[in-house]
């Protein structure tokens, strides 16, 4: 390992004890005190126990919350490779307020909290890789980061997990999806993403907010055809129940067509 990289660990710890002296921690959520423990997120507790986690029982596949009588619809399009998803908490709340200051505001330390949550819903195997969702290169090049790559590198910290940055890649630039139906969503998607690089034969997808599953499919769509045979994925929020409840009623079930990708 190179010196500097040997050095980093303290450097970071160092350059962090003097930012807190100079610039006391206060919670981006509620500007309550987060104290000058090292490690302090600039999330406190309260807001962070403030997160509403998902209940149970849940799909085991695609971790949509369900009631006992009712079957998930939500995942039965998705490609047979993309085996598990679990999201950390609902998108709602202070949790919103946290995805909106990591992917819009820059500020990467909120992921370190976000990762906790999310840490206790994986439990990756030996050799297990953590991917995260790439962005567009022209979203990429205005925001100047990958929320979804920060999100990794901490949850990799935490789980003591290997980051593979250059495993996925988008292909082609897409419209935004916040405005789009479920239906539509599917269709901006289709051959979005390959494969590049060493692709890890045991991925798990990293993105910060699960909707209706549209993008995690066509991701791992993208590393089956690279020949992986299982992909996980988590993500550290989902989208507020009604709407995955109309995207569970829109999907069409239908099985994954692997040519159907441009």
């Amino acid at each position: 390992m190179p010196p500097f990289e040997k050095l980093w660990p303290e450097l970071r710890s160092r350059l962090a004890a003097a930012e807190r002296w100079l610039l006391p921690g206060e919670c981006l959520l509620c500007r309550s005190s987060v104290g000058t423990i090292p490690g302090d997120s600039l999330i406190c507790a309260p807001c962070r126990a403030r997160w509403a986690p998902l209940p149970h029982p849940c799909c085991a596949r695609c971790g949509q919350p369900l009631t006992p009588e009712v079957a998930c619809r939500l995942c039965l399009s998705w490609p047979p490779q993309l085996t598990g998803v679990r999201s950390a908490v609902w998108l709602e709340g202070g949790a919103r307020r946290a995805v909106h200051l990591l992917k819009y505001e820059g500020w990467w330390r909120v992921s370190e909290p976000m990762a906790a949550a999310m840490g206790r819903h994986v439990e990756p195997d030996a050799g297990a890789v953590l991917v995260p969702v790439p962005l567009s290169a022209a979203r990429q090049r205005s925001r100047g980061y990958n929320q979804s790559a920060v999100l990794a590198e901490s949850l990799g910290r935490l789980l003591g997990v290997r980051v593979a940055q250059d495993a996925l890649s988008r292909g082609r630039d897409t419209a935004s999806q916040t405005v789009l139906t479920p239906e539509e969503r599917r269709a901006n998607l289709v051959g979005a993403f390959k494969a590049s690089g060493p692709v890890p034969p045991r991925p798990i997808l990293v993105d910060d907010v699960f909707t209706t599953g549209a993008t995690l499919a066509e991701a791992a769509a993208a590393l089956a055809d690279a020949g992986v045979e299982s992909v996980g994925a988590i993500t550290f929020a989902r989208a507020a129940r009604p709407l995955a409840d109309a995207a569970a009623a829109l999907v069409t079930p239908q099985a994954y067509t692997p040519g159907r990708r441009a």
